[in-house]
């Protein structure tokens, strides 16, 4: 299979490709639009946050959620043809899909692999958060790759320099602070708060006063941003509202399960931390991402592009001899090549009724419950194995 990689590599991006421009229903790039709609409200000073875009969603008219920084890094693709900008995008996404391969492989120590990385991104164009980021024109590969390079990276200022930005541009790769502060690495977490603080000021500078009803009007508003009860909403707040037919905000229900999840999340960050040798960056990053993905309020599909260095931590990381471990992979694999969610999205009334029958409602949980079960593996990890981690990499053959 290796061998046949740059061929189906190939043979996926092209079939990628004509799937957009092709296909009628294929990709409409609304996110994009929103990204470069917002950007050029800019120019009409007051209008960002007031900016909506509804060619092609006018049942859902989307407005501009992301911090006023991101519309100043969006702004110099307002110069370009919006066609020049989405095919550049769709193949900068392809790269940045690839790039988050071979981080996630590097991480791991695996030298080599190109072929490998070129399989992991043949077959990853085509899972349900990729399928929906090209879709959508979504910036989530972008910031996952630099999320990634930051702990890959050990230069305190460039990791600092890269988390910071990212979340400058989008709230949340944020959650990535607390790996630096759980790996001690105080500079990038102190140096990643300077440069999100910065990304602020420059935003008030150049937006003024349309940065300030961000940080104090908008910022939390989960309303704004979409349908909490959507089937593609696989956040905790999403499935538990689906259950009950009614927005559970962050009421007990939700709180509880959270707080469920924060313990599950700290003991697999124990398990996989206590393991002699090298620190599994992999491993931890991941938790640590699982659990800001279940803790968020909307946590789209697109969202979920972290599952792709999941599967890769499960199917060639240290516990990859374990059955286990290639049955949450293949697992995870299967669920996301399916896309379950896209398909319940078929059955769900409307995208905004929370209520709807309960195996519609139950079967909206398969990311966070498989989420959860894959965080409780990994904890239960130190149980198996008290003498610590019996790497793959020193296994006997």
């Amino acid at each position: 299979m290796l061998r046949l990689a740059p061929a189906l590599l190939v043979v996926s991006i092209a079939a990628r490709l004509a799937w957009t421009y092709l296909v009628p229903t294929g990709a409409n790039f609304v996110d994009l639009h929103v990204y470069i709609g917002g950007a050029q409200a800019l120019d009409v000073p007051g209008t960002l946050y007031s900016y909506v875009y509804a060619d092609q969603t006018p049942d859902f008219p989307l407005p501009f959620t992301y911090p006023p920084f991101a519309a100043v890094v969006f702004y110099p693709l307002t110069l370009l043809p919006f066609e020049v900008v989405a095919f550049g995008w769709t193949v900068g996404i392809m790269a940045a899909l690839y790039g988050v391969v071979r981080v996630s492989q590097r991480l791991l120590g695996l030298t080599g692999g190109h072929r490998s990385a070129m399989l992991w991104t043949a077959v990853g164009i085509w899972t349900e958060p990729l399928r929906s980021t090209f879709d959508y024109g979504q910036v989530n590969v972008l910031l996952v790759l630099g999320v990634l390079c930051a702990v890959y990276s050990s230069r305190w200022w460039l990791s600092g320099l890269l988390l910071g930005l990212a979340a400058g541009v989008k709230l949340t790769p944020a959650i990535g602070g607390l790996y630096f502060v759980g790996v001690r690495r105080w500079g990038v977490a102190v140096f990643s708060a300077v440069v999100f603080f910065a990304t602020v000021g420059v935003s008030l500078l150049v937006i003024g006063d349309q940065a300030r009803y961000y940080f104090t009007d908008l910022l939390g508003d989960a309303d704004r941003v979409g349908p909490v009860g959507t089937s593609f909403n696989q956040s905790w707040r999403g499935g538990i509202s689906r259950i009950l037919g009614t927005d559970a905000d962050y009421g007990p229900l939700v709180l509880t399960a959270i707080a469920v999840t924060a313990v599950l999340a700290w003991l697999a960050w124990r398990a996989i931390a206590a393991a002699p040798g090298e620190p599994d960056r992999l491993g931890l990053i991941i938790v640590v991402q699982l659990f800001g993905l279940l803790l968020s309020p909307i946590s789209w599909t697109h969202h979920w592009v972290w599952l792709l260095p999941l599967m890769i931590w499960l199917l060639q990381g240290p516990y990859r001899y374990l059955r286990e471990a290639r049955l949450l992979g293949w697992g995870w694999l299967l669920l996301t090549l399916i896309g379950v969610p896209w398909v319940l999205s078929f059955a769900q009334p409307s995208i905004w009724e929370i209520g709807r029958p309960w195996y519609l409602a139950w079967a909206g949980l398969v990311y966070i419950v498989a989420a959860v079960a894959t965080l409780g593996w990994i904890a239960v990890l130190r149980l198996r194995f008290p003498g610590g981690r019996r790497s793959c990499r020193y296994r006997a053959p």
